[in-house]
């Protein structure tokens, strides 16, 4: 007589590939989360040195002033050396633009800028923006609550980077 041999997985082999699948998802996904948030880090890190220096080369051309209220618009178009500004370049408008758009705060999902005035003032984050920026001492800062737990691996905070 001849056996017949089936083809197939008997239901523990397929159990045993899922759980060990399971393993190795258990392993694997953290990795992918932390590098994700390495990435952030690291694009939130790269934005603020772009920004920042194109703030010290506006106020370099700009008698030693920062942009005001206006930042936006003064660090994206044409300006001249009073900081009025011009989409088209001109012998009046000869600086900029120090920046093509504000970038995206990887964190907050905001590029809006918080703009605020005075020597004394303090960074107060509180969220409701993707960047904070002083326009008389020209601190700019990513615009995070103080309260946020979100850290580098060196335990800085987000928003003091």
């Amino acid at each position: 007589m001849k056996r017949s041999s089936k083809k197939g997985f008997t239901l523990v082999e397929i159990l045993i590939v899922v759980i060990i699948l399971g393993i190795l998802a258990a392993i694997v996904i953290p990795q992918f989360t932390q590098a994700s948030t390495e990435a952030r880090i690291s694009n939130l890190r790269t934005n603020l040195q772009t920004i920042r220096s194109q703030l010290l080369l506006y106020k370099t051309q700009h008698t030693e002033n920062y942009p005001d209220a206006t930042f936006v618009t003064q660090m994206t178009k044409y300006s001249s050396v009073t900081g009025t500004t011009s989409t088209t370049p001109s012998s009046s408008y000869p600086y900029g633009p120090y920046l093509q758009t504000i970038p995206v705060n990887p964190f907050s999902g905001s590029a809006v800028v918080r703009i605020v005035t005075g020597a004394s003032t303090t960074f107060s984050a509180t969220a409701d923006a993707g960047w904070w920026f002083n326009s008389t001492t020209g601190e700019f800062r990513a615009d995070l609550t103080a309260s946020d737990t979100n850290k580098t691996s060196d335990g800085t905070a987000f928003s003091d980077l």
